[in-house]
């Protein structure tokens, strides 16, 4: 048994989404979350410097001593997935790889849709991957730059999100898909907006439910899962204002958030 805690880290708060399926799935681990506030949106940013981000929080949380790391990030995955596995200790799992598992065996056309940031549509990591598990299959990716705002905003289900979702997933009609891959953590908040946009014959594919049995499968794997018998806990790191993570952060997590710590970018800069 291991009883260290399982560190997950995202440019926001979107990643609670994640993290809320790895503590349905695991309920006797510890988690630390830590979202980057100070540098948010990842989405425009380049490659290089997202991968820069990564490499700080990856080793910030190895040295808090956590076993395994969630990069609950599809911006982030895309850009430092490779190097975040080879430089760090501890195993790293991304949202990507489970998502385009999913969507290759949920297609019934071979017509895959990818909404998704900037910084991810530009990494090209889906198209690989999807290339890799059906030569067949063809991806359609197209950017959202406005929906990340939109989500976090007040009105989250307002006509202005509706009206963007609409705008994105126009292209993605006429390209004939059968499914989406839901390419970022913020965007199964809205879920209930993007299905009726698609409509039912539209399966939308999200990473949540498989990055958790990942996790899962590899902390057994490595023999370092923790005690099943216990109530494991988890706690919250930001870049940012704590109050406002932890204000927006009910809303992704479904779940009480207590105290929030506040950690300088100094403090990530340090160690990387």
């Amino acid at each position: 048994m291991d009883a260290r805690p399982i560190g997950v880290f995202d440019s926001g708060v979107g990643g609670l989404t994640v993290l809320h399926e790895c503590l349905v799935t695991l309920p006797h681990e510890d988690f630390v979350y830590l979202g980057d506030h100070a540098r948010l949106p990842y989405g425009p940013r380049p490659l290089a410097e997202l991968r820069r981000f990564a490499r700080e929080i990856g080793g910030y949380l190895e040295a808090r001593d956590v076993k395994l790391i969630v990069v609950a990030c599809n911006s982030a995955t895309a850009a430092a997935l490779p190097e975040l596995q080879t430089e760090l200790r501890v195993p790293v799992v991304g949202v990507i790889t489970p998502e385009a598992h999913a969507a290759v065996q949920a297609t019934r056309n071979r017509r895959i849709g990818l909404l998704a940031t900037e910084a991810t549509v530009r990494a090209g990591r889906y198209e690989e991957l999807v290339r890799t598990l059906d030569a067949g299959a063809q991806l359609f990716s197209v950017a959202c730059p406005r929906l990340v705002p939109l989500i976090e905003g007040d009105d989250a289900f307002g006509a202005a999100t509706t009206e963007a979702v609409r705008e994105v997933a126009a292209e993605l009609k006429d390209a004939g898909v059968d499914t989406v891959i839901l390419g970022c953590t913020h965007y199964p908040l809205i879920r209930p907006i993007l299905q009726r946009v698609f409509g039912r014959d539209v399966t939308l594919v999200f990473s949540a439910e498989e990055t958790a049995r990942e996790v899962a499968e590899t902390l057994i794997r490595k023999r370092i899962e923790n005690d099943p018998a216990r109530e494991g806990s988890y706690r919250f790191l930001t870049t940012g204002d704590p109050e406002a993570f932890r204000t927006l952060g009910r809303r992704f997590l479904q779940l009480p958030i207590e105290e929030v710590e506040h950690v300088e970018l100094a403090a990530l800069e340090a160690v990387a």
